[in-house]
């Protein structure tokens, strides 16, 4: 059987330095290969060079598609490809959205662009494919803008627009890091099937193996923009030949923590405590009765839970359950009915009453390129907290504070030098994400809202920050209550499970309880859905 793309040569430069390096590979009709590497090893800008979309850059080689060299058409012909025969799935979907439309108008667009359909026709087909990719009541999404969905939610909505037209070549870079581990096996079915009848060939960019083990036919490594090993993925897996390939395969989050009852002598208390918490938004009524009522969603029902010192709390749940809006809550920074006693205090309506409680309960956002401000260098960001709550030190003593606080996440100004004055876009992922943690350790809180800390970070970097968050619980004695959808980073960090659906807690207990031998049904589903070992 012939390629349907042939890839020979492909090198990619930036100014004449190349970072893509003469690799070759080839995809045949209704095949899966998986392009694995940590970031910066090339494989986005691999897969977005096959359609010329990556600006400013120098490409040569030469990528075969049905007879056709992509790299030599023009950019008319190229149109005709592009969303045509080769659809692309991109990583982040808040920016690959157009936010002034809703999601169901920008799938139609495609629909009624590519294969000129009827409008009221493109919009029935925009809720076939959301169906599809499993969102719930998509009559009703279809009417969304991309910000009133969730991460995993519009995840489906991109991947629904992409396969509207049933290419023949599927680039879908990183399709499933915003979906928790049960989504993920949704659309990777769903993909399966959608090749199974178009004959539809997929090119997977991603950094999780899991998902490349359960996936793809084939595996491609790329390390510094080389091809170091590929092969099928039995045998890559069974036998990696490569350093680099056997450094991926070992990254694996491994348990290091202070077990219950381990410390001796120590007390447990308990640090934050929650009673029955409801947390509701407001929404809009369909037709008249919109204009005099709002109806209301209930995001939080009835959900308790307690923290104890030295300890970590893992909230686990798909995308749309609850986790964020419930960490929110715990840190006052969303409107809730019920009790939440932090330090044994309440929150305050007055700001002022609520600063030591801010101070005592620090924050780790998912993301820390959006998390961090771009506009402040290093120095402004980790010390921003110390200013806040003591604003009466001297700038040199804060500088020592700032310096510490990095040294404490493993950056420090020998490795980087005029660390303090760099900006977050000098750092890759991972060190924005210690700088996120250095920026919460610096004011000494007793609690840490770790709100999917590693879910935006390749397999190898993950692991080590999962090192230092566990380091430092042993450490400092650091509460940390944990949201995330990965449960192997449930598993060796957590020491109690809440898992969430639809806003309620439907289990709890302690993490070999709850993950060893699960009783709720969405839970055995949760833990049946998480790769083996």
């Amino acid at each position: 059987m012939s390629a349907l793309l042939k890839v020979s040569g492909l090198t990619v430069a930036f100014n004449q330095q190349p970072v893509v390096h003469g690799i070759n590979f080839a995809i045949h009709p209704g095949e899966k290969l998986a392009l694995v590497g940590e970031s910066g090893s090339g494989k986005t800008v691999t897969a977005l060079s096959l359609l010329r979309l990556v600006q400013n850059a120098q490409i040569s080689g030469s990528a075969q598609f049905n007879g056709r060299d992509l790299l030599q058409l023009s950019e008319h012909e190229l149109r005709g490809v592009r969303g045509q025969d080769i659809a692309f799935i991109f990583q982040e979907p808040m920016t690959a959205l157009n936010p002034l439309m809703t999601v169901g108008a920008q799938i139609a667009e495609v629909i009624e662009l590519k294969q000129g359909l009827a409008k009221a026709g493109c919009a029935l087909a925009a809720i076939k494919l959301l169906a599809d990719t499993g969102i719930p009541e998509p009559e009703r999404r279809a009417q969304c803008y991309p910000h009133q969905l969730s991460g995993g939610q519009r995840q489906r909505a991109m991947i629904a627009m992409a396969l509207a037209c049933k290419p023949k070549l599927l680039l879908a870079d990183e399709p499933t890091t915003a979906l928790d581990v049960t989504l993920r096996a949704q659309i990777l079915e769903l993909l399966a099937d959608l090749q199974r009848q178009n004959g539809m060939a997929v090119l997977l960019i991603t950094h999780d193996l899991n998902l490349v083990r359960r996936f793809a036919d084939r595996v491609a490594v790329m390390e510094n923009g080389h091809l170091v090993e590929q092969g099928a993925v039995a045998e890559v897996f069974a036998n990696p030949q490569h350093p680099y390939t056997r450094k991926l395969m070992d990254s694996k989050p491994v348990r290091d923590v202070v077990e219950q009852g381990a410390a001796a002598g120590t007390h447990s208390k308990t640090l934050v405590q929650a009673n029955a918490l409801r947390i509701s938004y407001p929404v809009a009524r369909p037709g008249l009765a919109g204009w005099f009522k709002k109806a209301e969603f209930v995001a939080v029902q009835q959900a308790s839970f307690a923290l104890q010192s030295g300890q970590t709390l893992g909230v686990i749940g798909e995308s749309g359950s609850g986790k964020s809006t419930l960490a929110l809550a715990t840190l006052n920074l969303m409107p809730f009915q019920g009790e939440l006693a932090v330090m044994g205090q309440p929150w305050s309506r007055s700001p002022a009453q609520n600063k030591p409680l801010r101070r005592a309960v620090q924050v780790v956002f998912q993301d820390p390129f959006s998390s961090l401000s771009p506009r402040l260098t290093v120095e402004e960001i980790v010390g921003e907290g110390v200013q806040v709550h003591e604003p009466q030190l001297p700038l040199p003593q804060r500088r020592e504070r700032v310096l510490a606080a990095l040294a404490e996440v493993g950056l420090s100004e020998r490795v980087f030098p005029n660390l303090l004055q760099r900006y977050p876009h000098e750092f890759s992922g991972g060190q924005r994400q210690r700088m996120a943690i250095a920026r919460a350790l610096i004011v000494q809180p007793q609690v840490l809202v770790l709100d999917e800390p590693t879910s935006a970070l390749d397999v190898t970097i993950q692991k080590q920050v999962l090192q230092l968050l566990q380091r430092l619980q042993r450490e400092r004695g650091l509460s940390f209550l944990l949201i995330t959808h990965d449960v192997d980073v449930i598993r060796a960090m957590a020491h109690h499970v809440m898992v969430m659906k639809d806003g309620e807690v439907v289990e709890t207990g302690s993490v070999q309880q709850v993950l060893d031998a699960p009783q709720h049904p969405y839970t055995q589903r949760l833990v049946a859905a998480a790769p083996g070992d």
